[in-house]
Parts: structure tokens; C-alpha cells; sequence
């Protein structure tokens, strides 16, 4: 098959998404109404007008705007479950969701109302999709370490239900360390740990999240390479990069994706994988990022099995599940 081809075939597992940037503006506005919450939007269409943004934070800008109709349970189950079907298209067979719990708790919505509307639509997901799930709680770097604490806090009663913590929002100015002590009562509560860095802010902050925060994992990562010491680390170590291709496009971390360094990266050794961060607003969903990569950087069969196979190897699925999913892939 050709490579088209095969990206619509593969099994994948994506390991970078926010569940709230997967608001679609129609689901937006049927919520807002639904809800009964007034936004600064007449129509869908002005809601995807105002998705034309230019840098991180103007994204940022209006993706708390969004998130502010989603109140109830219902509200919650609805977005995860949009995105579960998104994803079933895709052929995205696992899938490790951020959630910024303190984007809602702050507006008076209650930490159990958030996860238990997104673990129903995970639980709907493995019997409907057949679509595997885990839940990631991110702590909000441009809010204070003393907040992050209180969410941590939020979060231990639903220990069960959550198996990593993140680090998302703004990244320069909020370097890993500022949130370092977080991180290592999380550890000591045994979540498992990720962080954003080395998307906007340089190679340092990703040797913070090793060094400090003690990641098992560095979301986006694409700044790496800056650093030659740090990229033969990412290599020697198998510490896998988790690569929002379009996001990278989209907020001009690269002017066209030509430019991209993933092709070079994964030649390279480094684990990268390929995944969607906050698809309605980056102009695409996991097939969308794949396809962009293979039209820019022309990457062949092998190159696009790995890429997949990366995907699994780099999740929190057991290792019977792995390989299970690895030996579909080098089967096609």
C-alpha cells in the first residue's frame, strides 16, 4: 500500500492531546446555549473566526474562553466522547488525555465533576470504540506552585483514576522548577510524570524536566536539538518526545513544516511520536498530523511504522498491550 494508505491503516496511540482543546466550535455553541452562558460569539462561525490566532498565548486566550460553558458532568462526557469518535476515525486505538483541572475548578466547578464526565466517556469508549484510555492531570504553569498544590490535593482521592501529571499552559517565564516540589510529592503519590517542554521555551527547560521533575516522558521537545548534549541524552536515555506537528505549524514554532525537525529527529534515534495537542484549534486531528508530516517530509513505510510503533512504546499500557499493537503494525 501506498503511504496514504498506510497512515489511515496504522493503529496509533496518541499521547499528546488536551481534551479541551478538542472543542469543536459547534460543540461549543451547543453547549454555551445548552448552558445557557453568554459567549462573545454570535455563531459558529464567528467561534472559528476567533480560532485565527498567532502565537501561544492568543491560543491560549481563547481556549479558556471555551472551556468557560463547560459546567456540568454531561458537559465533560460530551467533549471526551466527540473527541473519542475523532478518534475511531483515525484508527487511534489508545489514548492518554490531558485535562487542566484548575481551568474549571477556578470557576466553581467541582474536581469530580470534571474527571467523572471524562472517565464515563473513557469507559463508554473501550466498550463502544473499542478504544483504550488513561486520564493525565496537567497543573497550569502560569499559576502558582501554592495552586498546583491545592490540585494535587483535588486529585489524591481520585488517585485510581489518574495516571500522570502534567505540567501545560504558558511555558516561557514558568520554567519545570518552579513547580519541582509539586512534582516530587506527585512522584511520592506514585503518578507517573510529564511536562511540556522545549515547545516555546528553550533546551533548558527540558533539562530541568529530567533533572527535576524527573519525567518519564517530555511533551513536545522539538527545541532539543539546539542542544547537542541534551538531543544524545533524549537518544541515549529513550526518553520519548510526544510532537504536535501542526501545533508547532499553527503557533509558528516552525514557519512551514518542511522545516520540521521530526524526519531528523526520528533519523536521527530520538523517540519521537506523532500526535494532535489541541486539534479544533490546530487544524487537525492524529491523521491530519500524519499526513502534513508524510506531504512536507516525505516519509517512507518503514519511517511511518516506526513513528506508530514509537507511539506505543512510549505509553502507560502494559507491555502484553504493546506488543500486541506492535505486531499488528509490522504486520501491515
Amino acid at each position: 500500500m501506498n503511504q496514504v494508505e498506510l497512515i489511515r491503516a496504522l493503529p496509533k496511540a496518541e499521547l499528546h492531546v488536551h481534551i479541551e482543546g478538542t472543542f469543536e466550535p459547534e460543540l461549543m455553541f451547543e453547549i454555551a446555549q445548552r448552558n445557557h452562558i453568554q459567549i462573545p460569539y454570535q455563531s459558529v462561525e464567528e467561534i472559528k473566526q476567533a480560532y485565527n490566532f498567532h502565537n501561544l498565548q492568543s491560543f491560549l486566550d481563547i481556549y479558556y474562553a471555551g472551556a468557560n460553558v463547560l459546567v456540568h458532568e454531561q458537559d465533560f462526557y460530551d467533549l471526551a466522547w466527540a473527541y473519542f469518535e475523532k478518534c475511531a476515525e483515525d484508527k487511534v486505538v489508545h489514548t492518554e488525555m490531558f485535562f487542566d483541572p484548575q481551568t474549571h475548578t477556578e470557576r466553581g466547578v467541582e474536581f469530580a465533576t470534571v474527571l467523572n464526565g471524562l472517565k464515563r466517556a473513557c469507559t463508554d469508549a473501550k466498550d463502544k470504540l473499542g478504544i483504550s484510555s488513561q486520564l493525565i492531570m496537567c497543573f497550569l504553569r502560569h499559576l502558582s506552585e501554592e495552586d498546583a498544590f491545592k490540585t494535587l490535593e483535588q486529585a489524591l482521592p481520585f488517585k485510581h483514576d489518574i495516571i500522570a501529571v502534567g505540567l501545560d499552559s504558558s511555558e516561557v517565564g514558568h520554567p519545570p522548577s518552579k513547580f519541582e516540589r509539586v512534582f516530587a510529592k506527585a512522584r511520592e503519590a506514585g503518578f507517573l510524570i510529564v511536562a511540556h517542554a522545549g515547545e516555546e521555551g528553550p533546551p533548558e527547560y527540558v533539562w530541568e524536566a529530567l533533572d527535576l521533575l524527573q519525567v518519564n516522558r517530555i511533551d513536545h521537545g522539538v527545541r532539543s536539538d539546539e542542544d547537542p548534549a541534551l538531543l544524545q541524552r533524549l537518544i541515549d536515555e529513550k526518553m520519548p518526545l510526544t510532537v504536535c506537528p501542526l501545533s508547532n505549524l499553527k503557533l509558528c514554532v516552525v514557519e512551514d513544516m518542511t522545516e520540521h525537525n521530526i524526519h531528523r529527529l526520528l533519523k536521527q534515534g530520538v523517540h519521537v511520536t506523532i500526535n494532535s495537542d489541541d486539534p479544533s484549534y490546530f487544524g487537525g486531528y492524529m491523521n491530519d498530523n500524519f499526513l502534513a508530516v508524510h506531504a512536507a517530509l516525505n516519509l517512507s513505510n518503514d519511517e511511518l511504522k516506526q513513528l506508530a510503533i514509537n507511539s506505543f512504546e512510549a505509553s502507560f499500557i502494559d507491555s502484553a498491550e504493546k506488543q500486541k499493537w506492535i505486531a499488528t503494525i509490522q504486520q501491515l
